[in-house]
């Protein structure tokens, strides 16, 4: 039975790194995700004079409650959301004047909620070329607090980073939400602020944090659910089994919850204490799910879906359409350019079985985004002559996603 060690989590990795550094000590991260965006994370730290020490399993932060060490910087965040989001929302707590840039893909993610939401709370942030998008300079001088509203509609990252925020103002924050998409990933933030000290409390659609600072700790970070995603979809597809260590029944991240959609298709699934076993049965159903909650597994759903015996609807994933591209119809065009037939709308894609001739080898369009190429993958046990016009995007979160695929190809 193949066992495939996941790396760390992309989300949990980038959280920890924040906590790690708005914390009064020195906090050990253990197993961190070492990728492009974990990387770009760390760096942007150091350019903010924050000490950040790494040995292959282990990276250490010097915690900084009064923010940065340098009065001035310039970051650049690369392709990462959760870097390009939450540095500066950290430099805001700090004292000086800090400029943040990003890749072009990055650029044309969105950001304006955030930056409405921070300017509500007195900083002085100021987009240079398009508002609401990177290049931006926030010039700090420690945020005061107190209430603020915010439109989560688009990204939970808004709230999260506002929530990472809370402890480092002199009076806290209460942040009424009015609309939010992805809420276990802000549990998953809530839960690690706990483990540095930090309570939340939830009133309704109002979210409490208290000021006061975070206590530094030794953390270690869980595998990646969602890149499980691609591992337990290819075992649902081959009729093959994958166990996944490192995550199990108390993992905090929800997109562990793609396994109850393979369970609903056909698949055999065993949550246990520390791991997660996938089993294909040689059936897979067609299926209508809402994956507004789990929207980064979407593509892995999309990617195996012609091999259901009836259609495959995925529903209210209208936030999967400002990822690192459009990845409904970037879905959608390479699922048609394999034969399959594919209707989308606004926040849906409804996805037909394959012909019974089989699907059509073809070029997939990766859009630059990690996990086109992850999901096309999967599709590729299946049908030869999938190749990828930029497989090495993987490097984003799964630098070694090809050989570590390849293998497990090979035992399925």
């Amino acid at each position: 039975m193949p066992v495939v060690a996941i790396p760390g989590s992309k989300s949990i990795t980038a959280r920890a790194l924040f906590l790690a550094a708005a914390a009064d000590g020195v906090t050990t991260l253990v197993r961190p995700l070492r990728s492009d965006d974990t990387e770009g994370f760390a760096e942007g730290l150091t350019r903010l004079g924050y000490r950040v020490g790494r040995t292959p399993d282990t990276w250490q932060v010097d915690g900084r409650p009064q923010g940065p060490a340098v009065p001035e910087a310039d970051v650049y965040c690369r392709d990462g959301a959760t870097t390009a989001r939450f540095l500066p929302t950290l430099a805001a707590a700090g004292h000086g004047t800090y400029r943040f840039d990003a890749s072009p893909q990055m650029r044309r993610r969105p950001l304006l909620p955030l930056t409405r939401a921070l300017r509500d709370l007195g900083v002085d942030l100021r987009h240079e070329e398009q508002e609401g998008h990177h290049p931006l300079t926030v010039t700090a001088t420690g945020v005061e607090g107190g209430e603020v509203t915010l439109d989560a509609g688009q990204s939970s990252q808004y709230l999260t980073a506002l929530l990472l925020l809370g402890p480092l103002t002199r009076e806290g924050l209460r942040i009424t939400v009015t609309d939010l998409v992805s809420v276990p990933y802000v549990e998953i933030t809530i839960a690690m602020m706990r483990a540095f000290g930090v309570e939340v409390r939830r009133e309704g659609n109002v979210f409490v944090v208290p000021s006061g600072g975070y206590r530094a700790t030794t953390y270690a970070i869980e595998s990646d659910a969602s890149t499980a995603s691609y591992f337990f979809a290819a075992a649902a597809l081959s009729g093959g089994e994958v166990t996944v260590p490192g995550l199990g029944e108390g993992a905090l991240q929800g997109d562990l919850g793609f396994v109850d959609v393979l369970r609903r298709m056909g698949a055999q699934v065993s949550v246990g204490a520390e791991s997660t076993t996938v089993r294909g049965t040689g059936e897979l159903r067609g299926v209508t799910v809402n994956m507004r909650d789990i929207s980064d597994t979407m593509p892995t759903l999309a990617a195996i879906a012609p091999f259901a015996s009836g259609p495959v609807r995925i529903e209210d994933v209208a936030n999967t359409r400002v990822k690192e591209c459009d990845r409904l119809e970037a879905c959608a065009e390479n699922l048609r350019r394999l034969g399959v037939e594919v209707a989308t709308g606004p926040d849906w894609i409804e996805i037909q079985p394959g012909p019974a001739g089989g699907l059509a080898g073809a070029e997939i369009r990766s859009y630059g985004d990690h996990r086109i190429v992850m999901s096309f993958a999967v599709t590729g046990l299946r049908v030869p002559g999938i190749a990828f016009d930029d497989p090495g995007c993987v490097r984003k979160t799964f630098p070694d996603f090809h050989e570590e695929f390849g293998a497990l190809r090979a035992l399925l």
